[in-house]
Formats: C-alpha cells, sequence, structure tokens
C-alpha cells in the first residue's frame, strides 16, 4: 500500500490512524503505518507532553503525527468562564433531570470532570503546539479545517506537513488555498464530526478539486478491500479512527463500552449534536435520543453543548450507565466484533487491500481478452 505520500512520510502502508490513545498511535506506526494522536482532551500540556513521551519511546523510531481542533479564526480575550456563562439555566436542568431519570450517581465530593472539550480553545490549542514541535512528529491535522495562518508557517518550518478535514469539495478548495499539504475527504459514514456527503461522492469530489494535492480517504473504511477503493478513486491512503477503539491496545476504561461496541451493527449510530454541538457520528443511546427529541430544549452551539455535558458525560461513563453510555464511532462499527491487536488489524487490512488488487487486476485481464 505504497503512495507518494507514503514514500515521502517514510511509512510502508498509506494507513493513517486516528487515536486518543498514545499505545494505539504507536502500534499503528511500528505496525507499518502512521499513528495520529488526537490531542483535543489534553487541557494540560504536561499530560500532553508525557503521553508524546510515551508515544516516542513505543514508536521505536517510526514516524507519527497529532491532530488538533483549532479554529481558523483566532478569538481574543475569551475564556471559558465566559463560555460557561452563557449556557441557559433551562439546559442545565434538562441534563440535571435526564441524569436523575437514569440513576446517575454524582461523583466523588473534589472529584472533577474527567471529559472536557476545550482543546477548541484558542489558548489550549496553541499551548498544545508549543509542545508538539518539541516532538519530531511527521504530520498536524486539523479536525476543524485549516489552522491558522501563522500555524500552517510554523508547522512548516519544522518540516511538518499539515492535514485538513474536509466534507465536501468546497472546504477542500478552502483548505488548499489556505497552504495545507493534505486533504482528508471525510465522509457521512465517519465517527465524530462529519458532514452530509457519502464517501465514495466526496472521495473523487475532492481529490478532482484540489489536485495535485495528496487526498486521504476517510469514512466507513474497514477493511482492505475498502481502502484499495479509496485508492482507487484518487486517494493517497486511508484516514481510520474508528476501527483502533476496540483493539487490544486501546484503553477505553469500560468493558461495557466495548462490549457495545462489539455487539453494534453498522445501524446502530445516528449523526447527532448531543456531544459537542456540531453533527457527530456516536453510538445512538437513550442520551442521543432525548437530545434529539423535538420536545427537549434542543442542542447549544459548539462550545456551549460540549461544556455543557462534560460532568454528565464523565459520570454516565464512570458509572457504565447502559443506556446512556456511547462514544463516538462511525458506520463500520458492524464490522468491529472482536479485539484484537493493531498489528492483527493493519495485517488485515493489507492482506484485503492485495485481494482486492487482485481480483481487479484479475478483472481486467479478461476484460482485455
Amino acid at each position: 500500500m505504497e503512495t507518494e505520500l507514503s514514500r515521502e512520510l517514510g511509512i510502508e502502508h498509506a494507513i493513517f490512524g486516528f487515536t486518543p490513545f498514545p499505545a494505539v498511535a504507536a502500534a499503528i506506526s511500528r505496525a507499518g503505518g502512521l499513528g495520529v494522536l488526537g490531542a483535543v482532551r489534553y487541557t494540560d500540556p504536561q499530560e500532553l507532553a508525557r503521553d508524546l513521551d510515551r508515544l516516542d519511546g513505543l514508536a521505536d523510531g517510526k514516524p507519527y503525527g497529532l491532530d488538533v481542533v483549532m479554529p481558523a479564526k483566532k478569538v481574543e480575550g475569551v475564556t471559558e468562564a465566559d463560555v460557561e456563562a452563557m449556557i441557559p439555566d433551562g439546559h442545565r436542568a434538562f441534563v440535571q433531570d435526564l441524569l436523575t431519570r437514569h440513576g446517575v450517581p454524582e461523583l466523588a465530593e473534589g472529584e472533577a470532570s474527567g471529559w472536557r472539550i476545550t482543546g477548541w480553545m484558542e489558548e489550549v490549542a496553541r499551548n498544545q503546539l508549543d509542545v508538539a514541535f518539541d516532538y519530531p512528529i511527521k504530520l498536524l491535522a486539523n479536525a476543524l479545517g485549516s489552522p491558522p495562518a501563522d500555524v500552517i508557517e510554523r508547522a512548516h518550518a519544522h518540516g511538518v506537513l499539515v492535514a485538513a478535514l474536509a466534507g465536501s469539495a468546497e472546504h477542500a478548495r478552502r483548505h488548499a488555498a489556505a497552504g495545507i499539504d493534505v486533504v482528508v475527504a471525510q465522509g457521512y459514514e465517519a465517527g465524530g464530526h462529519t458532514g452530509e456527503i457519502g464517501s465514495m461522492v466526496l472521495v473523487p469530489e475532492v481529490v478532482e478539486a484540489v489536485a495535485p494535492l495528496p487526498v486521504l480517504a476517510a469514512g466507513g473504511i474497514g477493511s482492505g478491500e475498502q481502502a484499495a477503493a479509496g485508492l482507487a478513486l484518487g486517494a493517497q491512503g486511508v484516514w481510520l479512527g474508528s476501527l483502533w477503539l476496540t483493539t487490544e491496545e486501546a484503553d477505553l476504561h469500560s468493558e461495557a463500552l466495548t462490549r457495545k461496541l462489539l455487539a453494534a451493527g453498522s445501524g446502530d449510530t445516528v449523526r447527532s449534536r448531543a456531544l459537542t454541538g456540531k453533527p457527530a457520528r456516536q453510538l445512538r443511546t437513550e442520551w442521543t435520543d432525548a437530545w434529539d427529541d423535538q420536545a427537549g430544549p434542543g442542542t447549544l452551539p459548539m462550545p456551549l453543548q460540549g461544556l455543557l455535558v462534560a460532568e454528565a458525560v464523565s459520570r454516565i461513563q464512570k458509572y457504565e450507565v447502559g443506556e446512556l453510555l456511547g462514544t463516538p464511532v462511525g458506520q463500520i462499527v458492524g464490522r468491529m466484533t472482536s479485539e484484537r491487536s493493531v498489528q492483527a488489524v493493519v495485517d488485515d487490512l493489507t492482506r484485503g487491500f492485495e485481494r482486492a488488487v487482485t481480483r481487479i487486476n484479475r478483472i481486467a485481464g479478461r476484460s482485455a481478452t
């Protein structure tokens, strides 16, 4: 699975693996892909440095990257407390009522929420970058599109390629104009924040829109055959996130959540604003149903929704409240039926890719006769 982009990055397979777990990112890199660590949960730069130390040590000298959530437009002088004050009391009451009805216990006195989406904030994201550029990262990806121009320049000065996710050809063209090096075309099937266009349609549109920039195919890819389809559509690699959640190296801190993922089918996800305020594909639960119910107050825009539900999500996860317990995951969850090592997943991807290429070559050969 070599492409021009994979050769430029020094990886054996054009497999880019996004994950919040350092051990998973390192294992992806050791297996010949490029592990990309998600940074959004690191509000403390020292915690990010600790996990990058761990990732760097486990990667055995193989290249890896970092994914941040950073707005293109800088917002000056806005603190987390300022944003918290914008949350309506009615929404806070709705959350509390939902938790009470499901018997979700309170956190222990003095225990802080372990889940807060604050990496979107300018100050937090820049602190993450101050740490990241002290490490030999090869790729900096931004989940909110193109990062600010000075960040792109800074990355290039460190010899780091910059990638940005796009849900439409127009998004991709804006990324190209901003100086991005790699565009990740993320289809509707993907987990987490995603647009409304399916991967089969989106990938070739983006490839055409930004040529000759390299494009990675993302969304609905969990097998080597699907990876081969992405490359056949013009992509130079595949970006995979959900597939790693049930690997042996992943640390979900919840056996109940792992069981739910392994049991879920491809129709058991929903694209909902319940988690962050932006449409994000996740397991469908009574939590998502409550927020999507027209009888409720409706979700708040990002970042208000993420701050509103932070403590609630921590409580649901800590006490493993089954009816409410969920996670961002793509429609490919239906293929995630057993816990396997990252190496086993990559081996399966490469074998499936070889099968697909052999099949297409055979078909082409027959067509020629």
